[in-house]
């Protein structure tokens, strides 16, 4: 019998707080749980109304590769906000949500053992566990030289991070660009966080600057979950280098991973429309202004967080201390060892919870 899949995998990060989370419950005043990146607020009503009108025409299956409206409308809102180079149908490719696009990267590019993939010291967990699941070996750097010295398969960066919000400005990323060309590596840049820049401005791998015009290795991952507060449509893109997401759509034609036909037109409608995303920002910014200075008087450190959706905050101890100081307050937070060791004294806080539940947080820390 072949050893299981699930063995080469690390343990499930969340299962490992479920201790906290029942302390933190058992406040007095209800949990505030500050651990997720899940989003609260409404789902926009333009998208409703896209989602009621379309559902009616979608009897049949839906392509792989989108319908042409759809891969029209991303190529309009890459060109119109990221600045990118020129696109064709060829450049993109809608996917199941992106963390499903993260997970099966690696497998759906052959990049398998014997080969490396290259993640940020400080990670979303998908990255690795994608790299596992293919069978490739993981090295975490954070500098571009040292990933190209590893002639990897493929480079994993993020901008704004996920857990820690850092941003990579210009210069950063046309040295990852440069890095990975220099290997003949695929560079995947996750920018599902893009919308959310708070103490300096994003740039896309997209973009000529970045570029120098071509987008050959490249390719660039989007989300609607945060964005558009989707996250329950499973609404994502790639776009990039025209053979290498054309090797996607092969790939995945076999394997079946359509993203629905009436979250297609969803998507549609809420790529073009911009007034929603500031909304959104908005929310974020207040919740922002709320918990951040409360963090602060309470004896934190925030690092980085010059955009995302999360404050990166430390005590100058082991992030497990941390959170259970936070968790007899009520308040849940990730702890930055999910990210990685070069994580263990931060802990990740969320500011996507609700007004009130920020509100409530930020009480109990100044109490």
């Amino acid at each position: 019998m072949t050893s299981p899949l699930s063995g080469r995998l690390p343990d499930f990060p969340w299962d490992t707080i479920a201790g906290a989370k029942a302390r933190a419950a058992a406040h007095p005043d209800g949990l505030c749980d500050l651990s997720v990146g899940t989003p609260v607020d409404p789902v926009p009503p333009a998208a409703q109304r896209a989602l009621a009108e379309a559902a009616p025409d979608w009897a049949g299956y839906p392509t792989v590769w989108g319908t042409p409206t759809l891969r029209a409308a991303i190529r309009a809102y890459l060109e119109g906000r990221w600045s990118s180079v020129p696109l064709t149908d060829a450049n993109v490719l809608p996917v199941v949500g992106t963390k499903e696009l993260v997970a099966l990267l690696p497998l759906q590019l052959g990049v398998g053992p014997g080969r490396t993939v290259v993640i940020p010291t400080t990670a979303y967990p998908t990255y690795e566990v994608g790299a596992r699941i293919a069978g490739a070996e993981v090295l975490a750097t954070d500098d571009p030289a040292a990933a190209a010295a590893a002639n990897p398969a493929l480079i994993w960066i993020n901008s704004p991070a996920n857990p820690h919000g850092a941003i990579l400005d210009a210069d950063a990323l046309r040295a990852w660009v440069a890095a990975a060309r220099s290997c003949g590596a695929v560079l995947a840049s996750d920018e599902c966080y893009g919308e959310f820049g708070w103490d300096a401005e994003p740039v896309s791998v997209l973009d000529p600057a970045i570029n120098g015009g071509s987008l050959d290795g490249l390719l660039a991952a989007f989300s609607l979950s945060k964005r558009s507060n989707l996250a329950g449509y499973r609404a994502g893109f790639v776009a990039g280098d025209a053979a290498v997401v054309g090797e996607l759509l092969a790939v995945r034609k076999h394997s079946g991973l359509m993203v629905p036909g009436p979250v297609q037109a969803v998507m549609e409608a809420m790529l073009a429309d911009d007034a929603h995303v500031q909304e959104q920002r908005e929310r974020y910014l207040a919740r922002r202004a709320v918990l951040a200075p409360a963090l602060e008087a309470s004896g934190f450190r925030i690092d980085d967080s010059e955009g995302s959706l999360y404050l990166w905050a430390t005590r100058g101890e082991d992030c497990r201390a941390t959170v259970d100081w936070l968790a007899e307050r009520g308040i849940l937070a990730a702890p930055g060892d999910f990210y990685g060791e070069a994580g263990r004294e931060h802990v990740r806080i969320a500011l996507t919870a609700s007004d009130e539940r920020i509100a409530a947080a930020a009480s109990r820390l100044l109490g």
